[in-house]
């Protein structure tokens, strides 16, 4: 029963109704953390972690998850990670995305290490999970699109940032505006690049 790794290789036990669970946007400066929680009714064909996946296949994947499975989105948001901290706010989006799968479950899979387990019986972490269990795959892949499709569309907002293309990761475009123009309330004002860009600026 359940899952064990060996060699880079894994198994379990099909039977089971897994959900998988996955965060992104954790090393953003700026948007927020979304988790995904999956629980697949049927298999999806071509399933993989999120980062090795474009960004049309993982619309079309997105898609096909959904029609073959219940999905859960956990948000949290920058204000809310300023408040608890990084770590407690991925636990937060977790607990929140696994909240919105309704049909009873066995057990929970997270993408990573023991230190964001949600307190749900039958819990538990695998490292690379995103890229070895369909479920913790699919919600890589929901929980990306899902928080991706929000940078594009709240980069209207703020144009001169260019969060339709970096989603808030710290490139060197994004540092620029941010020099240029300062803070928004998107961003994550306890990360010590944002910090550093404050301090400058006073």
């Amino acid at each position: 029963m359940g899952f064990f790794v060996a060699h880079e290789h894994i198994s379990y036990n099909r039977t089971m109704r897994t959900v998988g669970i996955d965060e992104v946007g954790r090393g953003c400066w700026a948007g927020p953390v979304v988790a995904g929680a999956v629980l697949l009714h049927q298999p999806v064909e071509g399933l993989r972690d999120s980062k090795v996946l474009t960004a049309k296949k993982r619309v079309e994947l997105d898609v096909r998850i959904r029609a073959n499975g219940e999905v859960g989105l956990g948000w949290v948001w920058p204000e809310e990670i300023h408040e608890i901290g990084l770590t407690e706010a991925v636990r937060l989006a977790m607990r929140r995305a696994l909240a919105e799968i309704t049909t009873q479950y066995d057990e929970v899979i997270i993408d990573g290490n023991s230190n964001y387990l949600p307190d749900v019986v039958g819990s538990r972490a695998l490292i690379k999970a995103d890229d070895l269990v369909p479920a913790v795959s699919a919600a890589s892949i929901a929980a990306k699109v899902a928080r991706d499709t929000y940078m594009q569309q709240i980069a209207a907002e703020y144009p001169a940032y260019g969060f339709e293309k970096h989603v808030g990761y710290g490139t060197a475009a994004h540092i620029a505006a941010l020099e240029l123009h300062g803070v928004t309330p998107l961003h994550r004002l306890t990360y010590k690049p944002i910090i550093r860009i404050m301090e400058q600026a006073a």
